[in-house]
């Protein structure tokens, strides 16, 4: 028998604690009470279903028994000498969570498992469940995205109908030129007005495509380079690059709620903002190549896209005196600089 130790028992029935003596008696833990209302034989429970409590740094020790009652010490050492004392030992979890080193060394695991998810796991995942998805999906969010931008940031167009019509059929005879297989995806043109956006070309998801009246009048004395800025547009299209965006912030955020526990919807939604605008510098790279590709099927150059980057920088440099537009679609695309030397130098692959 090795040396019990006096303690209080919660029985399950009544608020007020009991004095016990406790022991370990081979695989039991024995207790018995020592007040006056103390009858009958001790009791009895197997040690394998008796729940022990962690050892922390502060704070008073709690026993949980397999019949409900429970045991609360309030001298915390004392507990875990006697604990010790009895030759048990803690589970290496514990172990770890007490260690400075097993902390830190899980920080660093949690860590490397976000930024493998990250560059590795996301984009394959995104990518398959966004390729998956039905595109009745797509569509309802295009369209639902559409009616939110509708009703903060754009306006109606103050283009005329003949404006819109001419450039709709340059597209129209574009697409049909660029994709003589057929292959071109689903796609919708609309044009708005929209001063805080200024020039400037979006994709949805659904197809729908958003081309600003300040772009169209900013390229309206060379209509080649608006149709290769569409031509961008629809690479988003044709990759469902919008349905992606949005499938990696979910799986980003969820990724980081996971490894960090429960945490504020700040942690959890603002690395995942952060994280996919650097993703979509890689995928305005792939829609440039596709847009290029296409450029050079219908028989343009690739090359009408530098008027694009000239203009849009000459654009920049005014409105940066005042405050200027925002610095979203067009604005967040990689550095003009090397777009405009991929442009001029693309070849078709042979």
């Amino acid at each position: 028998m090795r040396l019990p130790l006096r303690t209080l028992w919660f029985d399950g029935r009544s608020p007020r604690g009991r004095a016990v003596r406790v022991h370990l008696d081979g695989d039991e833990f024995v207790l018995q009470p020592l007040d006056e209302a103390a009858d009958g034989p001790a009791r009895r429970y197997p040690l394998r279903r008796v729940r022990w409590p962690e050892r922390r740094t502060h704070g008073q020790r709690q026993t949980d028994l397999p019949d409900g009652s429970l045991i609360q010490h309030a001298d915390a050492p004392e507990w875990d000498d006697w604990w010790a004392g009895q030759g048990l030992s803690e589970s290496w979890v514990v172990g770890w969570q007490q260690s400075w080193c097993a902390t830190v060394w899980a920080v660093v695991g949690a860590v490397a498992v976000v930024l493998a998810s990250w560059l590795w796991g996301v984009p394959a995942a995104s990518q398959f469940v966004a390729q998956r998805l039905p595109m009745e999906l797509d569509e309802r969010l295009g369209r639902d995205s559409l009616e939110q931008l509708d009703r903060v940031l754009l306006k109606p167009t103050r283009l005329d109908e003949a404006q819109q019509r001419e450039v709709e059929q340059r597209w129209k005879s574009f697409v049909e030129r660029a994709h003589v297989e057929g292959d071109e995806p689903a796609w919708r043109l609309s044009f708005r007005h929209a001063p805080d956006l200024g020039p400037n070309a979006l994709a949805l998801p659904g197809g729908h495509i958003i081309v600003t009246d300040q772009l169209v009048e900013l390229l309206r004395d060379r209509p080649d380079a608006l149709t290769g800025v569409l031509a961008h547009e629809l690479g988003h299209v044709h990759h469902r690059d919008g349905l992606d965006m949005l499938v990696r912030a979910s799986l980003l955020s969820a990724i980081v709620g996971v490894v960090f526990g429960d945490a504020s919807t700040f942690i959890a939604t603002v690395p995942a903002a952060l994280l996919t605008q650097s993703y979509s510098r890689d995928v305005e790279r792939r829609a440039d190549a596709y847009a290029a590709e296409r450029l050079h099927r219908a028989g343009l150059s690739p090359a009408v896209m530098v008027t694009l980057f000239e203009r849009l920088a000459a654009v920049r440099q005014k409105e940066g005196e005042r405050g200027g537009v925002l610095p979203i679609a067009l604005a967040s695309h990689p550095a003009d600089e090397d777009r405009i030397r991929y442009f001029r130098e693309w070849t078709p692959e042979r």
